[in-house]
């Protein structure tokens, strides 16, 4: 290191952003995580005996994906080189690669290479990585916010082991923050910062789990604040208020939560919880979710876990599909919030679904024929076959039914739709018991 990138690394290191500052340095100083590297894990002893095997991190932003990799750095006899997957491309790798192959040579150092966003790379430069992270050149370690098993190349993922990173709790975040306060060297010590408790529990309930956001905001507050007579910095919670303006709703259109989201939705309606799926329905909206999606998913509901229990469910869900698509927001989640309300306080049965499926099977197992009563006598030649001969029109009888066989002689026992007991149900299923003596 020359003079003039000691005095980068210098002004970096006091003039770069609190939450780049205060990133902990070793695993003592990690805050939150603890399922993956409490004392008892399997990734604080690896880190710690110096045995790392390639990793991938998983996580939302701010929960700790690159720290952890900064920790790694400080701890392992290891040569490490880091690069970013939006701004680095086959040359880097490759580069990088044949530093390692010198360090293994020369000097018998493994090198440990870590790629922040490591989703960005595409197949082929995920691919190239394969055969080194094999033979042990380079120990990967991968950060991504995106699910790696839908993002990062299967047989790369088999050569690496995957740790999850949670978003950090409130009384996390709240540690972090007071540290920050209190450190001199790296934190906002020298402000000389006076915070109230109801601040920094504001700021750590808005951040959503992300510590960079909070850490971001309280120093935005601190370097905004103009001084006490006495040269101290006063943060109130109104103060706060005006540093973090909007809570950070965690949502990725394309990723897990996005469908984490609309698998609660749906599954908070299908359990008969309006206030769940009000919810979740607020949630995909200010997420910018696509209303017609939304109402897709509603109408699917009302059939899968409504259905013969209340088929006006199903009609609310398609009237309210209709709407959204001719008004649009913001009244559409209006209209969205009376069909799932609806959807979630109808009375719930899947034999629907159940005999569809069991139909569908039935169909894929076994060839039947339709019985000759049953077909159609009205075209060409048709009643010289005898076909439709024997059938009986229901409207002729009691009841507007008969005792007559429609199912194919090879099922003709079967039972596809079986009634539930909730609902519309139960009077089905006494009418059927009352007229054809079933169920």
């Amino acid at each position: 290191m020359d003079l003039f990138d000691y005095m980068a690394q210098k002004k970096k290191d006091t003039e770069s952003p609190l939450a780049s500052r205060l990133r902990p340095r070793t695993l003592d100083e990690v805050v939150g995580q603890q399922h993956i590297i409490g004392k008892d894990k399997l990734l604080y002893r690896a880190i710690r005996a110096d045995k790392l095997s390639s990793v991938i991190f998983y996580g939302p932003p701010g929960t700790g994906k690159t720290t952890l990799a900064k920790v790694i750095a400080n701890t392992t006899k290891a040569n490490f080189i880091q690069m970013n997957a939006t701004t680095s491309g086959k040359k880097d790798m490759e580069e990088a690669i044949s530093a390692a192959k010198q360090q293994m040579g020369g000097f018998g150092k493994k090198t440990i290479l870590f790629i922040d966003e490591i989703h960005r790379f595409n197949k082929a430069q995920q691919d190239y990585l394969l055969p080194f992270v094999e033979d042990g050149t380079v120990v990967l370690i991968g950060a991504t916010t995106e699910n790696p098993y839908f993002e990062v190349n299967s047989a790369l993922l088999s050569r690496s082991t995957v740790f999850e990173l949670k978003p950090l709790t409130k009384e996390e975040i709240e540690a972090l923050l007071w540290r920050a306060v209190s450190d001199s060297d790296r934190g906002l010590g020298s402000y000389h910062l006076s915070v109230d408790r109801d601040a920094v529990a504001f700021l750590a309930d808005v951040a959503g789990g992300d510590a960079r956001c909070a850490l971001n905001a309280i120093e935005l507050a601190a370097m905004t604040t103009d001084p006490q007579p006495d040269g101290s910095v006063h943060i109130t919670l109104e103060t706060a208020e005006d540093c973090i303006q909007k809570r950070a709703i965690r949502y990725d259109r394309d990723g897990d939560q996005h469908y984490d989201t609309i698998s609660a939705f749906i599954k908070s309606m299908r359990g008969s919880d309006p206030d769940a799926a009000v919810y979740y329905l607020a949630k995909m909206l200010a997420a910018g979710e696509d209303i017609r999606f939304i109402a897709r998913r509603i109408m699917i509901c009302a059939s899968e876990d409504v259905g013969c229990a209340d088929s006006e469910a199903l009609v609310v869900a398609v009237a309210a599909a209709q709407a959204v698509e001719r008004i649009g927001m913001p009244e559409a989640q209006i209209i969205l919030a009376h069909a799932a309300i609806r959807v979630a306080t109808a009375p719930k049965s899947n034999s629907v679904v159940n005999a569809i499926f069991a139909a569908s099977d039935s169909v894929r197992s076994v060839k039947t024929t339709v019985p000759v009563h049953l077909q159609d006598a009205h075209y060409g030649g048709h009643e010289h076959l005898g076909h439709g001969i024997g059938y009986r029109y229901a409207h002729d009888y009691p009841n507007h039914w008969v005792d007559q066989q429609y199912l194919p002689d090879e099922i003709r026992n079967e039972k596809f739709y079986e009634p539930g007991e909730l609902g519309d149900e139960i009077g089905i299923r006494e009418r059927f018991l009352r007229i054809k003596g079933k169920f």
